[in-house]
């Protein structure tokens, strides 16, 4: 009996060494997939890269002035009646080239908020110094620099997390247009994106813009706000510009690089609705 007992013993302890070896070897092997990830951070905003974002904000501009309709999902058969039902839209619009070392991405969403008022999301929207409770933990703070009328100039400091922390901080500048009374529209511009190392310690550090992991260079929205159908309609167009994405490094960079931005779009719409439906 004391030896089947003894053997028994020694089982376990190897059975319980294996389960401590496989949690180290997949310890390591999670560190050994960060370590190119580190190794491929750098990178560096090319003024070609930058020139190219540019005249594509600029054409998006111009097809938003000349659409049709002035919600993008009105356009679609049965997409504003499936918005008005509930759905957080959300869908990617590929750009049909890319600009060199880099990579735009472009995103649709919307929402409907029922029983609100236009005036009322407007003036949400635009209480920029409570953007940080509303959109916590990816904004982490906000601040109205300046407003004169519905032009603004506004800080946020932004945490992005994708297997990878980074946080930036940003400023944007933002106009607000009233179309008529039941419609109203912005654009959202950055003026500023630099990466924070070390955010919140005492050796807190702001790179140089345009320089650091690259995940995010420029961060630009143009919204849309309707009231009709018992509530109110936000659509939203999101783009950004980030690095490309190194040879051999798709499998680690690409989700960083492409889920930020469609993760950042459906938390900001689900977020928006959540506070106004209070």
């Amino acid at each position: 009996m004391e030896e089947r007992n003894r053997r028994r013993c020694i089982r376990s302890i190897v059975a319980d060494r294996g389960v401590i070896m496989k949690a180290v070897s997949t310890r390591r092997a999670f560190l050994g997939l960060l370590a190119p990830v580190a190794a491929a951070s750098a990178a560096e905003l090319r003024e070609p890269t930058d020139r190219f974002y540019e005249g594509y904000i600029g054409n998006l501009i111009r097809r938003l002035a000349s659409r049709p309709n002035f919600l993008l999902i009105d356009a679609a058969d049965g997409l504003r009646a499936r918005v008005r039902g509930g759905e957080l839209f959300v869908e990617e619009r590929r750009a049909r080239r890319e600009p060199p070392d880099g990579l735009i991405h472009h995103w649709e969403g919307a929402v409907f908020v029922p029983k609100v008022k236009l005036a009322e999301v407007i003036r949400f929207v635009q209480d920029y110094d409570s953007h940080k409770k509303v959109y916590a933990p990816e904004v982490v703070a906000s601040q109205t620099l300046e407003r004169k009328g519905d032009d603004f100039r506004v800080r946020l400091r932004l945490l992005k997390k994708q297997i990878l922390t980074v946080v930036l901080e940003t400023e944007h500048k933002v106009t607000y247009r009233k179309v008529d009374e039941a419609k109203w529209e912005s654009i959202s511009r950055s003026t500023k994106v630099t990466e924070v190392d070390d955010a919140g310690k005492a050796k807190e550090k702001e790179l140089p813009p345009g320089t650091g992991n690259g995940f995010v260079w420029k961060l630009d929205s143009f919204w849309r706000f309707l009231e009709g159908d018992g509530g109110v309609y936000l659509e939203c167009t999101s783009v950004s510009l980030s690095r490309d994405v190194p040879f051999g490094m798709g499998r680690v960079i690409r989700p960083i690089i492409e889920e930020l931005p469609a993760d950042s779009l459906r938390n900001m719409l689900a977020k928006t609705r959540q506070a106004l439906r209070r």
